[in-house]
């Protein structure tokens, strides 16, 4: 290979990785003026309480059957894994311990927060997108009303304020599920697992499951408006929109989950 083709090589290389880099910095930079402007309009008046509680009670109370379910199971895995583990140690009195811990820091949030991604930021980034491909959000913009405060403000409130709701039911129903499989297939005393599960608990492992929910939240519904807010190109588009929103708050809901833990638990 002569020394211009090598040249010219490596000046490729260098031009794809700058255009790739342009190109995640203006994403980012276009995200984060995105999350600015849609927190501004979250915290000034004025408030639709119409729009915001219908949000609530789509992201809450039609999400509850899947949290409930997910954190039921999970909390029955958890017991049964733990006792496998932990009889080989003698170590099975631990179990209500490591049920109610994984359940109220890391795995109600964390699978609310999942679940409320596949059902809820795809169901936003879809209507986002549908009235975004049909010029509905053009039309409200002609209407002098603010798509920000009429759309988004309402989605970013019920996220925030319902997901923290949604895992402190699913943490209950989490211990309960452990405590069902405890008490009923391992042969654990019902009275001894309530009370060790209880003795163990603090605030600080409840406190920092719902900080952690909040947070999911806010994600999941930024994602939706975002995605939904920026689609084009009709229903492909919409399509397309609906999936990154999935898969970017997924991802970020597992880095946020790593950085407040360690946030609350370095120490």
């Amino acid at each position: 290979m002569s020394s211009e083709a090598l040249t010219q090589k490596i000046a490729s290389v260098f031009q794809s990785v700058g255009a790739t880099s342009l190109s995640f910095f203006e994403i980012t930079g276009r995200l984060f003026l995105f999350m600015v402007n849609s927190v501004c309009h979250m915290l000034r008046p004025p408030y639709y309480p119409r729009l915001i509680l219908r949000q609530m009670i789509d992201i809450g109370f039609y999400s509850l059957p899947v949290v409930g379910l997910t954190t039921l199971f999970a909390g029955m895995v958890m017991a049964l894994q733990s006792y496998s583990g932990f009889a080989r140690f003698g170590a099975e009195s631990a179990i209500p311990n490591v049920v109610v811990l994984s359940i109220t820091r890391e795995l109600g949030p964390v699978l609310a927060g999942l679940m409320i991604a596949g059902r809820i930021g795809a169901a936003m980034a879809a209507e986002l997108g549908t009235m975004r491909v049909t010029e509905q959000i053009d039309a409200l913009q002609t209407l002098s009303t603010n798509p920000f405060k009429y759309l988004i403000a309402p989605r970013l409130i019920a996220g925030i304020t319902m997901l923290p709701l949604l895992v402190l039911v699913g943490d209950i129903i989490g211990v309960l599920g452990g405590y069902l499989v405890s008490v009923h297939t391992l042969g654990f005393n019902a009275a001894t697992y309530i009370q060790n599960t209880w003795n163990f608990l603090s605030f600080m492992d409840v406190f920092s499951g719902l900080v952690k929910a909040a947070a999911f939240g806010f994600i999941v519904a930024l994602m939706g408006c975002y995605h939904g807010y920026q689609s084009k190109g009709g229903a492909q588009g919409v399509g397309a929109a609906t999936t990154n929103a999935v898969v970017t708050a997924s991802i970020l809901i597992l880095i946020s989950d790593y950085l407040l833990t360690v946030a609350f638990f370095s120490q």
